[in-house]
């Protein structure tokens, strides 16, 4: 499972550094998102891999992460989702403006221009 998971993170950081440097602003909105997963994942596996397991500290249970999932990679991750959103949300409006005053999407202006 932690060798999977390790692919997948690297795969999605892999085609977001790839789309960040492409010329386009959109493909770099869509590799910041995707950069955003990878690294979300990878906070999320910080808390351990365990299944079927609750956060939540029972009674006669030992309180050691062999027994429980952590809760704070958890939160953090949900934090980290609708802020990612809320940005990329805001990059898609400046994207649009941008794209409107200059006449083109490209990240170094309109091409011919030094």
């Amino acid at each position: 499972m932690e060798a999977l998971l390790a692919l997948v993170i690297g795969v999605l950081g892999g085609a977001a550094v790839w789309l960040v440097l492409r010329p386009r602003t959109f493909q770099v909105i869509m590799g910041l998102a995707l950069l955003s997963y990878a690294v979300n994942l990878f906070i999320f596996s910080v808390g351990s891999l365990f299944l079927d397991r609750p956060p939540i500290v029972r009674p006669g249970v030992p309180t050691d992460l062999g027994h429980y999932t952590d809760p704070m990679p958890q939160s953090l991750v949900l934090t980290a989702i609708v802020i990612g959103f809320a940005t990329t949300a805001l990059f898609l409006v400046v994207l649009l403006a941008s794209r409107g005053l200059a006449g083109t999407d490209h990240v170094d202006g309109p091409r011919g221009e030094p």
